[in-house]
């Protein structure tokens, strides 16, 4: 797609509505309350903007913009058990918005994305991720050829200009080498990269383990050398993918129990594990979190990371049923029955469930309130699965406003999801699991080149949808080789 074509495209809205997915799971096709609350936010945005003398274009880049959207979805998509709570006047005063879509949290992404886009991986005889990056907004961003939309390029903009994200893991992703989109190489390249904007830390990064697509001693073989070579700072592990398309369980001795010990020898104890986003002909048993809770108490040293936290977007989150074998709720379940309490080893994390739920504000107090009551405020991270969808933006301000009812607190004995909490999920909690001095992140990060970048360009106005950042590649790339913008 050219600039120019998408220079034409309507007015984004600030807080994304659509039903785009991370390439894991099939989008659901939107509901009629969500295609009715999609309209309604581009109308109260269209007259508040006429009110303020403001173009909707420019208007949508503003907080208020963001503000006008949460508030117009809360009648039509929820408000019994959740809802987005700003000022009414949160919709023309930007200091109202700024008061609750604005935040000093220390912000720590545990899943974001990019990939290699100048070796050839797409062109692999086995299935990509080409294919479906090809098909999503972001591909949309204006580059020449689609799959540099996804690069280290756009992956700096998207993440550290265009939100208030400080630190981000950089995920693995699965497949064999020849057909995998990011290497580890790559990304200790993406790191490095980062490390000399003036050196503050801003990015750790995953080694890929291959499961059943290697045998045992291969796997630890690759294990000891992403250790050794890459200083690696978890592991992924994909058991919903293997060559013979079983997966495996993270309970099975040959596989899943042995990589959890190889982690843990190798000194290196966070495994980051997708679990859930269920696609068609996705074995079952590999796709649902019934074995974490066993694998969990089978290597207390070991740190579970669950990603997505099981999410089934082919059901509706409700209140927790014990005898679930899928969702939220088979994630919940098992950590019960093994006994794995609030302070234990697993870890539910938000990648694309959060982006998913935060269109349907009574589903989002369910996942929330309940993961905050079976694992507790300490064991739940943030993340986002960027830059798949863009900027992150949207999702960090919808948290920020978000709020569980009094109804469903009395109802379900669901918590109150207060700033304290908040703050945790976003940040705190990963920064335990990975050992990190917030203090003394922050302070090496003030006054960084990625600081200094965003206080510039959130001052000044832009004529496009990209609210912060350089303007053009050549603006970026001059400003990740300079520190300045041409």
């Amino acid at each position: 797609m050219s600039s120019k074509a998408a220079a034409e495209l309507p007015p984004a809205l600030p807080i994304k509505l659509d039903t785009t997915t991370n390439g894991e799971y099939a989008p659901t096709p939107p509901s009629p309350r969500l295609v009715a609350a999609q309209r309604a936010a581009l109308v109260a945005a269209e007259l508040a903007a006429r009110a303020l003398g403001q173009s909707r274009r420019e208007f949508l880049q503003s907080s208020c913009g963001a503000a006008t959207v949460l508030l117009a979805i809360n009648p039509l998509l929820g408000c019994s058990g959740g809802r987005y709570r700003l000022p009414k006047e949160a919709t023309h005063e930007r200091a109202a918005a700024d008061s609750v879509l604005r935040g000093e949290e220390f912000i720590l992404d545990v899943q974001t994305h990019h990939v290699a886009a100048d070796r050839p991986w797409w062109k692999s005889e086995r299935p990509t991720l080409a294919g479906f990056l090809r098909t999503i907004p972001q591909a949309g961003c204006g580059e020449s050829e689609v799959l540099r939309c996804f690069d280290e390029d756009h992956f700096f903009k998207e993440v550290f200009l265009d939100s208030d994200t400080d630190m981000t893991v950089l995920s693995a992703l699965w497949g064999t080498p020849e057909m995998n989109a990011i290497h580890a190489d790559e990304a200790a390249r993406t790191r490095e990269r980062l490390a000399k904007l003036e050196g503050a830390p801003r990015l750790l990064i995953q080694g890929l383990v291959y499961g059943k697509a290697t045998s045992p001693a291969e796997n630890e073989e690759q294990m000891h050398a992403l250790r050794e070579t890459f200083r690696v700072d978890a592991w992924k592990l994909y058991p919903v993918w293997s060559p013979d398309g079983l997966g495996y369980r993270l309970d099975d001795q040959e596989t899943g129990l042995r990589l959890l010990e190889t982690g843990q020898r190798l000194g290196v104890p966070i495994f980051a594990i997708h679990k859930g986003l269920r696609v068609p002909g996705m074995p079952r048993a590999a796709v649902d979190a019934l074995d974490v809770g066993p694998a969990a108490k089978a290597n207390p040293g070991a740190k579970l990371l669950i990603y997505h936290s099981g999410y089934d977007n082919q059901q509706r989150e409700g209140a927790y049923d014990p005898s679930a074998v899928s969702g939220v709720n088979a994630l919940i379940r098992s950590v019960n029955e093994h006994g794995i309490g609030k302070q234990g080893n697993v870890y539910a994390e938000l990648g694309s469930l959060w982006r998913e739920v935060m269109k349907d504000p009574d589903q989002a107090a369910h996942v929330l309130g309940k993961l905050l009551v079976h694992f507790g405020e300490d064991r739940i991270l943030w993340g986002t699965d960027a830059i798949w969808f863009g900027s992150p933006q949207d999702q960090i301000q919808a948290f920020r406003a978000f709020e569980i009812t009094p109804e469903f607190q009395d109802k379900f004995g669901y918590p109150a999801l207060t700033p304290a909490i908040k703050a945790k999920i976003l940040g705190l909690n990963a920064a335990d699991v990975y050992g990190i001095d917030v203090a003394e992140i922050r302070e090496a990060q003030r006054w960084d080149r990625v600081a200094r970048a965003r206080a510039e360009y959130r001052g000044v106005p832009r004529p496009t949808q990209r609210t912060y950042g350089p303007r053009t590649r050549r603006e970026l790339l001059a400003f990740l080789r300079h520190g300045d913008p041409a």
